[in-house]
Parts: structure tokens; C-alpha cells; sequence
């Protein structure tokens, strides 16, 4: 069985400063604040580099999508804002769910595939299915879909494991508090969507009922 170890090294700066703008950026989404994305652009810029590095070649892949899907979800979330500011959230419907589903399940395979045929990846498969699941997430997140919180918990839980086989420790600290932002943000625009804060006109709950 080949080892995949990656060589022990301490953490870098720039770990250390996308870390800290992953941090900002996750809480400003969970809060509904559109300046997230400002600092969501400058964290995906540097951890194109560090995946590359460390031959997480899905991983560096899919931060230049994040980088081009941020600057869409930029404008659609200034089109979504509610009176008080933040932006109005939704949810997909059933058709829509089972889509998604589906995108993630044939997406890994392919992926996967590609990686351990043409590539010397070290955890081709998960990788692949960390990085389609994040492409989806973060799709839903930029049309303001709820759901995106539930495929963003998933890829934490599976991105804890990869980092920290791979030793970027840091890392892996930043997808655990991940973890903790993404269950938070589940419910809190749950809450903003039963409420009435977040939701669109159209299916906001009349008071009283």
C-alpha cells in the first residue's frame, strides 16, 4: 500500500492568513452580511497555492471556481437584500434536492476517476468528493438556498480527516471551527426563513399564525 505522508513542515503565513480570512468570511455568510465576499475572494486566492503545493490538485482546482462563482454570488446577493439590509434566504425544492444529489454522486466518481488515472493525487476519491460538494454548496450559497449549510456540514466533517492526514493541522482546526459556523448557519437561517427576517415576501408567515 503506497504512503501518501506529506512531509512534516510548520505551518506558513499564508496558512495562517487565509485561515483567519476563512474565519471572517464563513461568519460574515452565517450572519447574512454581504461583505463576506471580499474576504472570501482574498482566502481562495491564497489556498490555491497552498493545495497546489501540497498536491491537492482538485482542492487547487476548485478555488479558482470559488473565486469566479464568488464574484456571481456578489451581484446576485445585492440583488436579495431585505429592508434591514441582510439578504433574504430560500429553500430548493424537492426536484431540485434530488438534482443536487445526483451532481455530487456522478461528479465524485468522474473526478475521482480523472485524479487517479492522470494525476499523482493523494486521496484522489475523497478529495474529488470534498471539492464537488463544495462546488454545489457553494452554488446553492450564492443563489441564497438554506440547504447549502447541510452540504457544507458534510464536507467539513470529510475535509477534517483529509487535512490532517496531509499534516496541515491548521487547516483542519479551520474546517473543525468550520464545522461549528456551518451547523450555526443552518440554523440560524432556518430561523431568519420561519421568522420572516430572511424569507422572501412571497412565503413569509403572516403574524399571528
Amino acid at each position: 500500500m503506497a504512503s501518501f505522508a506529506a512531509r512534516e513542515e510548520p505551518m506558513s503565513a499564508i496558512e495562517i492568513v487565509a485561515t483567519l480570512l476563512g474565519l471572517t468570511n464563513v461568519t460574515l455568510i452565517v450572519r447574512r452580511n454581504i461583505w463576506n465576499f471580499p474576504f472570501g475572494l482574498a482566502m481562495v486566492a491564497l489556498y490555491a497555492k497552498i493545495f497546489y503545493d501540497h498536491k491537492l490538485y482538485s482542492d487547487a482546482l476548485l478555488q479558482i471556481f470559488f473565486f469566479a462563482i464568488q464574484l456571481y454570488g456578489w451581484w446576485y446577493w445585492l440583488k436579495g437584500r431585505a429592508d434591514n439590509g441582510l439578504i433574504r434566504v430560500e429553500l430548493l425544492d424537492q426536484a431540485w434536492r434530488l438534482a443536487a444529489l445526483a451532481a455530487i454522486a456522478i461528479g465524485s466518481a468522474l473526478l475521482g476517476w480523472v485524479m487517479a488515472s492522470h494525476s499523482d493525487a493523494a486521496v484522489p476519491y475523497w478529495d474529488a468528493t470534498t471539492t464537488v460538494m463544495s462546488v454545489v454548496a457553494t452554488l446553492l450559497m450564492c443563489r441564497r438556498k438554506i440547504e447549502n449549510w447541510v452540504l457544507w456540514i458534510a464536507v467539513d466533517v470529510l475535509a477534517i480527516g483529509i487535512y490532517s492526514y496531509k499534516e496541515l493541522y491548521l487547516t483542519a482546526g479551520l474546517y473543525a471551527v468550520f464545522l461549528g459556523l456551518a451547523t450555526w448557519g443552518l440554523v440560524s437561517w432556518k430561523k431568519a426563513y420561519r421568522d420572516g427576517t430572511g424569507a422572501p415576501a412571497a412565503t413569509r408567515v403572516p403574524e399571528g399564525q
